[in-house]
């Protein structure tokens, strides 16, 4: 990833955290190159690559990098734990360091390696007021007034949060659509619905807003955590199990901090025809 712009193209990384998967663009060094064009052309799997999201990694100012988050629509994210967890991987290991800062539109996250080859990043504290998350008006948080009595959470992005008695029965495709763009999510949301099996295991699924399903989503697992927890269903400290795999989310004092694996799959460039069908110079 050191070439920017390798002889016959734009170089990217494809990397995952649980299926939940990612371009990676390295832009230290450089202007931003994303571009909801372009966004929306690597973002299909078809005519493009495919992605959950889209991550560009910036110099810091004062951390580390700075990163930036696209959905496969063109829209931008403000959070994206997963993607954030497989930056890190990448960065820790080339500055050869144990723990990192990073700015997002969320604010600045800290992350650090973790037993197994895994990686931890807190999330931050959430988002709990109606303004923060944002609503559209003022409710009680803890109890939507919708059906079936949804939590809303900020984790920088807002998350809508079903409990189920059995999450494989739900429609998540045509509920979580449904959900996204209803009127009191000004910003639409992410809508995650979850089965309690224990204080301190949770079966979930996510509809990710302006992406779809996906087979995880970092920040929908902390907000399903916090959620969890602020109904008395859970402890603080709580195991996820995801369509991809698991994640351990840990609510402390100073955020929420969530654990777990990361894959590199292939590093390579984006062809000049494609980019310039994309509208990129």
């Amino acid at each position: 990833m050191s070439d920017f712009r390798a002889k016959d193209g734009l170089t990217f990384m494809k990397m995952h955290g649980l299926g939940n998967d990612f371009v990676i663009i390295d832009s230290r060094g450089r202007e931003t190159v994303t571009t909801p064009d372009l966004a929306r052309a690597i973002g299909h799997r078809h005519f493009g690559v495919g992605f959950d999201q889209l991550a560009e990694i910036h110099d810091g100012d004062d951390t580390d990098i700075r990163l930036d988050f696209w959905n496969s629509d063109g829209s931008t994210a403000q959070a994206c734990g997963n993607a954030t967890r497989c930056v890190a991987q990448f960065v820790l290991a080339e500055m050869a360091k144990d723990a990192l800062t990073i700015r997002t539109v969320r604010g600045v996250l800290h992350a650090r390696r973790a037993d197994g080859g895994m990686v931890s990043v807190n999330m931050g504290t959430p988002q709990l007021n109606w303004q923060d998350i944002p609503l559209a008006h003022g409710v009680d948080t803890k109890h939507l007034p919708l059906p079936g009595d949804p939590v809303a959470v900020g984790i920088g992005n807002p998350h809508c949060v079903f409990f189920v008695p059995d999450v494989g029965a739900v429609d998540v495709a045509a509920q979580g659509s449904a959900m996204e763009h209803n009127p009191l999510f000004p910003q639409a949301t992410n809508v995650e619905f979850a089965e309690i099996r224990a204080r301190d295991n949770i079966r979930m699924r996510v509809w990710e807003r302006g992406t779809g399903i996906t087979l995880a989503c970092g920040s929908g697992a902390c907000a399903t955590v916090v959620a969890a927890h602020l109904r008395g269903l859970t402890d603080r400290l709580v195991r996820i199990e995801l369509d991809g795999g698991w994640l351990t989310l840990d609510w402390r004092e100073d955020g929420v901090w969530m654990t777990g694996p990361t894959t590199h799959v292939f590093s390579a460039s984006f062809d000049p025809a494609f980019l310039e069908s994309a509208g990129w110079q």
